[in-house]
């Protein structure tokens, strides 16, 4: 197995979310638009616009996303938690900070009793984060 990849679905933002997760997280972003694609021929302007596919890649972190929301619609729930690993504690730092910014610190970074590092937030399209960083681990500069 190659690997598992994180693949968030938005309304209409994917975007600017995917943006947004650039700006925090570095690497590169390469977007597919439904406009852009053989599917957005026949469709109107506004859909056009939409993003059928995007990625984010920066060394291991590979995350994907897209308006292209089932029939059912999209149901935002709590089941599901995304879990970055950190270098360093400077960057785990800087990332809650940014996550944070117009979502919610759920979770405050503190010291665990196994000694890691650990926070979470719910950024501002609604996605929850889980950070963590190893204190046993040696650190990386960021």
């Amino acid at each position: 197995m190659a690997g598992i990849y994180s693949y968030i679905t938005f309304n209409g933002n994917c975007l600017e979310a995917m943006t947004y997760y650039q700006k925090c997280f570095g690497g590169r972003l390469v977007v597919q638009t439904i406009g852009g694609s053989p599917l957005g021929k026949n469709l109107p302007r506004h859909i056009k616009n939409y993003v059928l596919s995007a990625s984010l890649t920066k060394k291991d972190l590979v995350l994907m996303g897209s308006d292209i929301v089932p029939e059912t619609g999209l149901i935002k729930g709590n089941s599901v938690s995304l879990s970055l690993f950190c270098d360093s504690e400077k960057e785990i730092e800087r990332l809650y900070k940014k996550l944070a910014v117009d979502g919610q610190a759920d979770q405050p970074l503190q010291i665990t009793f196994w000694n890691t590092i650990f926070g979470n937030v719910t950024d501002k399209f609604g996605v929850h984060w889980l950070l963590n960083f190893d204190k046993h681990k040696k650190q990386h500069k960021t």
